[in-house]
C-alpha cells in the first residue's frame, strides 16, 4: 500500500498542470505591475531625522495626515501622482508626514497640526497654510506656481528691500530674545484659541437652552388649540366634500 502510495503521489507531481501554470504566470505579471505602481507613486514619509536633509534648500508641499482618516484616503491617489511628478525635483519638493507615526509625530506637533489632512507649503522653516483644492489638477496648479525659490533668511537675495529690513532686523536680536518673543506671541494665541472654546461653548448652552423653550412653547401652542385635531377636521371635510 504504502509503495502504490508513493508511487501515485510521484505521478501527480510528474503531471504538468499547464492551465494553472497560464493563470500563475498572469497573476505574477499583474502583481509585479501593481507593485511597480504604488513604488512609482510612493510617497516620500519624513521625520525629523530626514526632515533637515530632504527639506534643504527647497521650497515644499507636505501633507500631514492619519492613515485612518476619509478626507486623507479621499485625496491619497491624488496626492500620490502629484509627489511622483516632483520626485528628484531640485527647487520643489512634494512629500508627507504620518501624524500616527512615533518617528513623525514630533514635526506634526512642532507646525502645529490640529487636524487631518493638514497641507503646508513654502520655506521648510516658516512654513504656511494651503487651503486651496484637494483634487490634483487644484494641487498640481498650485505647484507649479509656487515651489520655487522664495524669500527667507536663508535666501536673503530674492527678499525685496522691505523682508531684507525685516528679516536683517530680526538677525540682529539674540536667540533668547527671539525664543522669548515666540513664546510670548505663541502664549496669547492659544490664549485666544481658549476664549474662542469657551464663547463656543457658552452660544452651545445657550442655543440649547431657546431649543428647549421654543419646543415647550411650540407644544403647548399645538395642544391648547388642538392643532391636530383641527386638521383632522379640514381634512375629513375635504373628503366628504364641505365647503370651507
Amino acid at each position: 500500500n504504502n509503495s502504490r502510495g508513493s508511487q501515485n503521489t510521484q505521478r501527480t507531481i510528474s503531471i504538468p498542470n499547464f492551465a494553472t501554470m497560464k493563470l500563475t504566470a498572469v497573476a505574477v505579471t499583474a502583481l509585479t505591475c501593481t507593485l511597480s505602481s504604488i513604488v512609482s507613486a510612493e510617497v516620500m514619509q519624513l521625520t525629523p531625522k530626514t526632515w533637515p536633509g530632504e527639506t534643504a534648500g527647497k521650497t515644499v508641499f507636505i501633507k500631514f495626515f492619519a492613515p485612518w482618516c476619509g478626507h486623507c484616503k479621499s485625496m491619497a491617489a491624488d496626492f500620490e501622482k502629484l509627489a511622483d511628478e516632483w520626485a528628484d525635483n531640485k527647487v520643489g519638493l512634494v512629500a508627507e508626514v504620518d501624524c500616527t507615526d512615533n518617528d513623525s509625530e514630533q514635526l506634526c506637533q512642532d507646525f502645529d497640526i490640529q487636524g487631518f489632512p493638514s497641507i503646508k507649503y513654502g520655506d521648510p522653516t516658516m512654513l504656511e497654510d494651503y487651503d486651496g483644492p484637494r483634487t490634483y489638477e487644484g494641487m498640481a496648479e498650485f505647484c507649479n506656481e509656487n515651489l520655487k525659490p522664495m524669500c527667507s533668511p536663508g535666501n536673503i537675495d530674492l527678499c525685496d528691500d522691505e523682508d531684507k529690513a525685516v528679516i536683517g532686523a530680526l538677525m540682529a536680536k539674540s536667540a533668547a530674545e527671539l525664543d522669548s518673543t515666540y513664546e510670548e506671541v505663541t502664549n496669547k494665541l492659544q490664549a485666544e484659541e481658549d476664549k474662542m472654546e469657551q464663547e463656543i461653548e457658552k452660544l452651545q448652552t445657550q442655543y440649547e437652552d431657546l431649543m428647549k423653550e421654543h419646543e415647550k412653547v411650540t407644544t403647548e401652542l399645538k395642544a391648547s388649540a388642538n392643532l391636530s385635531l383641527i386638521k383632522a377636521v379640514l381634512a375629513e371635510k375635504v373628503a366628504l366634500n364641505e365647503e370651507l
